[in-house]
């Protein structure tokens, strides 16, 4: 099979991300000494400058891992949770019925930086400056702006003009959009990391000292103060076309933690897929697996349209799931168990047709349980709003509108070691076209509460303290028990859609992995997007169009409404693996042509 560039093998280590600066960075920690939690760290906080558009320093993180040294995998949860005054009863007193797009009214508690720092603190061996220092670099020196930021800046140049001066000083420092392929910097940004560097290493030369400094400089020292001053005194336009305050304060910031959780998982023939728990999507890529494991695709490929057309009905059921029972497992009750078990999908497999479902969501009945849905707004059939997307000029990338509406922007990066460490992780939030940028940090609050819904009783309905049910979802494999794969991509609810492609190319199809993720692929927008306006388009398949015009022709056939989105235009996978004898692998995706993988 044609592959855009060649899988890499070596045996020292082994890293691939969503941008070529965070995966040499990366490596370069990996050629220092450091292990795999060290190197991931690095390029998280790099993926921070270097993709402001999809990323920043006060979005989220959810992280999977496997501890060679504990030789036993783990979750850490950095994603933040809702403020104590975000109430369904506050926000409808503000005429609203969802939670906005942008803005300040829908910020969590940024979780990425602790949850970077704990990685660090319970799996990592390097200094927090040792690990910091390449997005300082960047920071500092500047970074090239991939065509990507320099198209959705322009996209929301009115807004920052008009309504966000301190976005517009920080990313149009000459009063236009930067150019493509020019140098930007970030000198905010930087100052912000060096005084939290200052502070942690003000306490004397103990590591696991230096990172609680950092983390009391961030949650309750200046980087606290200063965004909860921003959002309580400045009004500042959203997506409803009304301006608010935020709901943010320095009490939500103090008592909040990122936290180490135990992953779910699935045995799907001689492997095992470990995912985060229902507060993200993860377990839907659990249950699709579950569903798939009663149909043959032992060879089929890439483009065959049976494997297009059951892969993708076997999503809509499991999605429709995702939507009626996800949640916060510590605030509601997700009949997980249940939703991943064999009796439980081999019943709900009997509604697999020969042709595309395009009626409404078929949630299960866990337990006997009745599923609830949310309100959600259905476009009409054969409306396609590719125009919004070509404005941002958002190759493989989810839409930005002129408000600053964005559906999923993300980044990701995976990383193995000579030792047998493994990591994958989905960083994602606080994007530059989010929310105002805080004057003096160089960073913007994430709009991640938007996933909340603002009806009482649903699963993931908005409540204090809650954490919202995610998309992001980094994926970790196991062969026979032991650490095979970590892979992922950004892309909103097409995440857990494109990394089951990636999976079953491999197990099924034979394909290495950069033949996995070179191979065309395809997504459904049956189900409603997590992202406000929380449209859902029924029987809609999104497919590249290197799948062929017969292929094509066949899921029209069967009913399926499918949109051409062009040869190279779904998803951003990235993958690294390790053989059981030790040989590692990694491929990286090219679209958009700066994801990069890295390795000797």
């Amino acid at each position: 099979m044609f592959t855009t560039r060649p899988e890499l093998v070596g045996t020292t280590g082994m890293v691939a991300s969503t941008h070529w600066l965070a995966s040499q960075s990366a490596m370069a920690v990996l050629e220092h000494g450091g292990n795999a939690f060290d190197a991931a760290a690095a390029a998280g906080f790099v993926l921070q400058v270097v993709e402001p558009h999809l990323n920043g320093s006060a979005g989220e993180v959810p992280i999977l891992g496997w501890d060679a040294r504990d030789d036993a995998p783990f979750v850490v949860c950095g994603q933040g949770v809702a403020p104590r005054a975000a109430t369904i009863e506050r926000f409808h007193s503000l005429g609203l019925d969802l939670v906005p797009g942008t803005g300040l009214l829908a910020a969590c508690i940024p979780g990425s930086f602790d949850g970077w720092l704990t990685l660090l603190e319970r799996h990592g061996t390097m200094r927090l400056r040792e690990v910091l220092g390449y997005a300082i670099g960047y920071a500092e020196g500047g970074f090239p702006v991939v065509p990507n930021i320099s198209a959705t800046i322009a996209t929301v140049e009115q807004l920052f003009t008009e309504h966000w001066p301190t976005s517009a000083r920080l990313w149009m420092p000459d009063g236009k959009p930067p150019a493509a392929g020019s140098m930007l910097r970030n000198p905010e940004l930087a100052q912000t990391f060096r005084r939290i560097l200052a502070e942690a290493e003000a306490v004397g030369a103990d590591r696991e000292a230096q990172l609680e400094a950092a983390r009391r400089a961030y949650y309750q020292g200046f980087v606290a103060e200063a965004i909860c001053r921003f959002a309580r005194e400045n009004a500042v336009m959203d997506v409803s076309g009304e301006p608010h305050t935020g709901l943010l304060t320095e009490d939500d910031f103090a008592g909040w933690r990122a936290t180490v959780e135990e992953p779910v998982s699935l045995d799907y023939r001689d492997r095992t897929v470990l995912k985060a728990d229902a507060w993200s999507q993860g377990p839907v890529l659990l249950q699709q697996l579950a569903l798939l494991r009663g149909f043959d695709l032992d060879g089929l490929a890439p483009n065959d349209p049976d494997l297009v057309h059951l892969v993708t009905e076997c999503a809509k059921l499991a999605f429709a799931d995702r939507e009626a029972w996800y949640g916060d497992p510590r605030v509601v009750d997700v009949p997980l168990r249940t939703l991943l078990s064999r009796k439980y999908n081999d019943a709900r497999r009997a509604l697999v047709g020969e042709y595309a479902d395009t009626g409404p969501l078929r949630p299960g009945s866990p337990d006997g349980r009745e599923p609830r849905l949310g309100r959600v707004s259905e476009r009409l059939r054969g409306e396609v709003r590719q125009e919004a997307r070509r404005e941002a000029g958002a190759v493989g990338e989810p839409t930005v509108r002129t408000t600053g509406e964005t559906a999923g922007d993300t980044c990701h990066v995976d990383v193995v070691d000579r030792w047998g460490n493994m990591v994958s992780a989905t960083p994602s939030g606080s994007w530059l076209q989010s929310s105002p940028a805080i004057p003096g940090l160089g960073l913007q609050l994430s709009t991640r509460a938007q996933m909340f819904w603002l009806e009482e009783g649903l699963a993931a309905s908005l409540a204090p303290g809650k954490r919202p049910r995610t998309t992001l979802t980094p994926s970790l494999a196991l062969r026979d028990g032991r650490p095979w794969l970590a892979f992922g991509t950004p892309g909103g609810d097409g995440q857990d859609q494109w990394s089951l492609q990636l999976f079953l190319h491999l197990v099924h199809g034979g394909l290495n992995l950069q033949e996995a993720i070179d191979a065309p692929e395809w997504s459904s927008s049956h189900f409603p997007s997590s992202f406000y306006p929380r449209e859902r388009f029924p029987g809609r398949l999104h497919v590249e169009s290197r799948l062929g015009e017969a292929t094509i022709a066949e899921l029209r056939r069967r009913g399926h409404e499918v949109v051409d989105e062009g040869p190279w235009a779904l998803g951003r996978l990235s993958a690294v693996s390790r053989d059981e004898d030790g040989v590692l692998r990694a491929g990286a995706n090219p679209r958009g042509m700066q994801g990069y993988a890295v390795g000797r």
